[in-house]
């Protein structure tokens, strides 16, 4: 089996995320790598808080903390909302860990002595209000492509173009609000982008007609309006810093590496922090997947269209001119926008769900499965409750939940707490059989290719299957007749309950967990289902003890619906 590296955009450091950022990286990955486990791959799944750049400054002054403190207690804060989220990370670290620092410099390094880093006198926007200079984030305006008018320094937010702070109008720091702003001349350190970009050209060529079209389009799209010059040092306390042995004149006025250029190197060094925790007596080999890694490791990458310039464009060019074998991502998996009410997230305006509200009002699985299920793949999708509601009720609620608890009450009723005998398995049973192993397939088909509508499509089906049988063979009239019938029916559903444990569990992996406990077999071990398994459903033979699990999902009413909205805002889009 192949080893599958699988990485999602790392969350900024800068507070709880909402559903938007969920769906848009780490949920897909963790699905993805849930699954790929399941068949049998060596799997790494890797993450991070990224840790360093102004947000971070900016908002640890505002709680009155020191930066390293701050990022400390968010990083644990976000931590606690993923592992409620059932994100199976394989190690979720941080951008500011001395494993980050190292390899960052050693790329700062390589790049310098390969002439792909030069070191530039600029003109550079200082505040006399604030007695400093401004880093890109540090000073906010008008955006001039597009008018927006809390476009950042570094990009805008609304159409994604790259900016420099001294393109934007009307500028105004973000530290003081001050308007007084004058431009001085600095000195910081460019990424020669514009000496690789035929090489990042040819790169983008080998890999782009396997990206899904958002992610190759973004990425050419760079790259047909040139390739930049890119300022990868800032005036910040707050940072990778600059290595004194190469740069000692920047490093002695405090400069630090720009976040972008950091950040995904922290990919490579979360991968180095996983294998210097490992457990004692436990070795693990982080370079392997990293180093010469091309034909022995599968590397996938799930992110939000605003992160797909940097890591198709920006980050290749860094590991293009360090001029070492660094494994290069494989598949990028992007994502649009997932909106609230068509509008977006705003935690000012108190509108949306964060993740940390999220769990607050239902267990995790309710979102995990409606947001894969709706997921922003080919256009933005909306939030809004009428459809969380709609979808919880009629796929989660009433086609697996009601199929779980009817088949398996009504057989402890009638044949006690061990699966029933009966007959033979007959012309229903066969048909059924082809049936589950033909949407098996599609199912398996759609995750592979990281489809993750259709792949919930698939799994829905599979789900209304098992109540298309029951319904079929109605055993609450076949026992009036003829009882080894009924028994029959009952068994062949409790293998279908059995084979929905084990292939929703990249969904909803709680509830697959307690379906699967339902049944007492002394040996499963099962990581999934094959074909001959789906045909026949035979896997829990008759006289295994079982369980009733309580209600796997409660069905959400209209006084739900009006008190999701009342606290969370938002109005119905309009028919």
């Amino acid at each position: 089996m192949a080893r599958h590296l699988i990485t999602s955009a790392l969350p900024y450091i800068n507070g709880i995320k909402h559903l938007g950022n969920m769906v848009g990286s780490m949920l897909p990955a963790d699905v993805y790598s849930r699954y790929m486990r399941q068949r049998g791959h060596e799997v790494l799944y890797i993450c991070a808080t990224d840790e360093h750049g102004t947000p971070a400054e900016l908002a640890a002054k505002e709680q009155g903390l020191p930066v390293d403190t701050f990022c400390a207690q968010a990083h644990d804060a976000q931590k606690a909302v993923y592992d409620g989220f059932n994100l199976a990370f394989d190690h979720f670290g941080r951008s500011s860990s001395p494993q980050n620092v190292e390899i960052t410099q050693h790329f700062a390094r390589r790049l310098h002595e390969n002439g792909f880093i030069e070191e530039r006198s600029i003109r550079q926007v200082y505040s006399p209000a604030d007695g400093r200079f401004l880093p890109d984030r540090y000073v906010e305006g008008t955006c001039p492509h597009c008018g927006y008018d809390k476009a950042r320094g570094d990009q805008c937010e609304n159409c994604t173009r790259v900016l420099d702070p001294t393109d934007l109008l009307d500028p105004r720091s973000a530290i003081s609000g001050s308007t007084d702003l004058e431009v001085r001349e600095t000195k910081h350190l460019f990424l020669l982008q514009s000496k690789l970009q035929h090489e990042v050209e040819e790169w983008v060529a080998r890999h782009e007609e396997e990206w899904p079209q958002l992610a190759a389009s973004i990425a050419r799209k760079w790259l047909n309006e040139g390739l930049h010059d890119r300022s990868i040092t800032r005036d910040l306390d707050w940072g990778v810093p600059v290595p004194a042995d190469t740069w000692p004149e920047l490093a002695a006025e405090g400069k630090v590496f720009y976040v972008w250029f950091d950040a995904p190197i922290e990919y490579i060094a979360a991968t180095k922090e996983w294998a210097d925790s490992a457990p004692e007596g436990e070795t693990r080999d982080w370079k392997s997947w990293w180093y010469e890694a091309d034909d022995t490791v599968r590397y996938t990458e799930f992110m939000a269209k605003d992160n797909v310039p940097f890591h198709t464009v920006m980050f290749p060019a860094t590991q293009l001119g360090v001029r070492e074998p660094w494994k290069k991502v494989d598949y990028v998996k992007a994502f649009n926008w997932l909106t609230y009410y068509g509008g977006k997230f705003s935690t000012s305006q108190k509108r949306g769900v964060f993740t940390d509200q999220a769990l607050d009002v239902l267990p995790a699985d309710y979102w995990r499965y409606f947001l894969i299920a709706n997921a922003p793949e080919s256009d933005d999708s909306s939030f809004t409750w009428e459809h969380f509601t709609a979808t919880v009720n009629k796929d989660l609620a009433d086609t697996l939940g009601n199929f779980v608890n009817r088949v398996l009450s009504f057989s402890k009723k009638r044949f006690g707490e061990e699966v029933p005998a009966g007959g033979e398995p007959g012309e229903a049973e066969t048909r059924l059989g082809e049936e589950i192993t033909g949407l098996l397939a599609e199912y398996e088909s759609q995750m592979e290719a990281t489809q993750f509508r259709k792949a919930a499509a698939a799994l829905r089906a599979l789900w209304s299957a098992g109540n298309s049988y029951l319904e079929e063979k109605a055993p609450w009239l076949e026992i009036k007749t003829d009882k080894d019938a009924a028994a029959l029916t009952l068994r062949t559903a409790m293998n279908l309950i059995r084979l929905y444990a084990v292939v929703s569990e990249p969904f909803i992996p709680a509830t697959a967990a307690a379906m699967r406990q339902t049944f007492s077999l002394a040996e499963d071990t099962a990581t999934w289902v094959t074909a001959e398994e789906a045909r026949a459903l035979t896997s829990v033979p008759a006289g295994t003890p079982f369980t009733v699990p309580p209600v796997l999902f409660a069905k959400l009413t209209d006084d739900d619906l009006d008190a999701y909205k009342e606290r969370f805002g938002g109005e119905p889009e309009p028919a």
